[in-house]
């Protein structure tokens, strides 16, 4: 059976509270969840991008109600995309430059979308989308 969606995008990062600060000050997402180990953020109501911190939970974690989640995560340099409509694009290039974000690569895709390319600081490469990148977006 196929899946309606993907709900949750995890990162690992080596400092939460670094990486915390600047995906909440680069999308203003509300906090779900935060503790020592993790940052859960609501990315308008229908997914969630979780921040680990690396190492912090390497046999899994038992919860409180019985549930045992497995240890995860990854090492080395990960990718997320950000969809965006075409008409923020030039509010997010001044939102990146006046957060000192360096923009590695900007393009138009064939299809008429473009892609902002920027690293968070742990080395992530993060993309902003508009519609025409893929043929479902």
């Amino acid at each position: 059976m196929p899946t309606s969606s993907i709900l949750e995008t995890a990162l690992s990062v080596s400092d939460l509270e670094r990486s915390r600060e600047f995906y909440s000050r680069l999308f203003s997402y509300p906090v779900l969840a935060s503790d020592e180990r993790l940052c859960a953020f609501d990315v308008q109501g229908r997914q969630v991008l979780l921040l680990f911190l690396k190492g912090s939970d390497p046999e899994g974690t038992t919860m409180p109600f019985g549930g045992h989640i497995p240890a995860h995560g990854s090492s080395g340099r990960s990718h997320v995309g950000f969809a965006i409509p075409t008409e923020t694009l030039d509010e997010w290039r001044e939102h990146l430059h006046h957060l000192s974000i360096t923009v590695e690569s900007e393009f138009t895709w064939p299809r008429g979308g473009t892609s902002l390319y920027f690293r968070d600081p742990d080395g992530h490469l993060l993309e902003l989308l508009s519609p025409g990148v893929w043929p479902t977006y």
